[in-house]
């Protein structure tokens, strides 16, 4: 490898792990919204979705994509059911995981999406799954045990509620990954996110107008909110994507793991959330399937995707 290359790499090293923590850390900052100003995840889900989706868009507009349009033409029921389902079904269920929980063990359960998705393959195309992929299965299984329950059999220490909306996230974010892939590669993932985002804040407004502010309104929580939309979900976003250019998918994958550690120490640290040493041990459990699945060879349809990022969002 050349000295060039090296670079190259650390640029897309660093553009993906400053891309994955500025993820962890809007989690916990829509945590801080959600217990200290009292907004509502319907309220922050349907501001975030349509000011971001608006803002991904005006950079295909400007550049003159013709699959902007052309995808409305092409494959609306597809996009419209990506927009619903998918994006806005992954953002709903994640906010609402951290509102009935918080974000460190909200973004941790989500993270069980590659598991699922490596389950719901192995099932589809009739193989087992392969010594690793059943190693990172008993791998999740076992860190959430200990996440949810602090490993007590007879009690969970999160409600139940809560572990709800965080298995309903991870089964989202699993189908949000894989049902865009023919859009992603027809029309590029700028577009088809952006026109997802759209379509998802359109959907959650007949539940909650986007005027309708449910919260107390002060320059702080504003900065927040703003911060939960331009750098945890716009530059995010494209930090992410650029750092595709220098690194393997499977590459940026496995970087992305420091989404869930730095919602992890960022609530401890900041929200004074309790952690204790099981729930750590969860947490690196969790975190391990994804270290795991990461190597599995790329191309592969039975390795899936993981937690696909540039599909994710914001």
């Amino acid at each position: 490898m050349t000295t060039s290359d090296r670079k190259l790499r650390i640029i897309g090293m660093a553009l993906v792990l400053f891309g994955a923590t500025l993820w962890g850390v809007s989690g916990t900052v829509a945590q801080y919204l959600f217990q200290e100003h009292y907004y509502s995840v319907e309220w922050l889900v349907v501001i975030r979705l349509l000011a971001a989706g608006i803002l991904l868009l005006i950079f295909p507009l400007i550049k003159g994509d013709e699959g902007l349009w052309l995808i409305w033409r092409e494959r609306p029921f597809t996009l419209i059911c990506f927009g619903i389902l998918g994006l806005l079904g992954v953002q709903y269920t994640y906010f609402a995981a951290i509102a009935t929980s918080n974000a460190a063990t909200a973004t941790l359960l989500q993270y069980l999406a590659p598991t699922l998705i490596v389950v719901y393959l192995a099932i589809k195309v009739k193989v087992l799954p392969n010594s690793r992929q059943v190693t990172a299965i008993v791998l999740a299984l076992l860190g959430t045990f200990l996440l949810v329950t602090h490993g007590n059999f007879n009690a969970l220490s999160i409600s139940g509620v809560a572990l709800f909306w965080g298995i309903a996230s991870a089964v989202a974010l699993a189908f949000y990954t894989l049902q865009p892939i023919k859009l992603l590669k027809q029309y590029g993932s700028t577009v088809v996110v952006g026109w997802g985002m759209i379509i998802g804040g359109v959907g959650m407004s007949f539940i909650h107008v986007p005027w309708k502010v449910e919260g107390m309104i002060s320059p702080i929580s504003l900065l927040a909110v703003s911060f939960v939309v331009i750098f945890g979900t716009l530059i995010a976003f494209f930090c992410y994507l650029e750092s595709l250019k220098y690194l393997k998918a499977t590459e940026t994958s496995l970087l992305a793991c420091a989404e869930p550690l730095s919602a992890a120490l960022l609530a401890v640290i900041w929200l004074n959330v309790p952690f204790s040493v099981t729930e750590w041990l969860g947490a690196f459990c969790i975190i391990g399937t994804i270290v795991i699945l990461s190597k599995v060879n790329e191309g592969k349809v039975k390795s899936a995707p993981l937690k696909m990022k540039a599909r994710k969002e914001a």
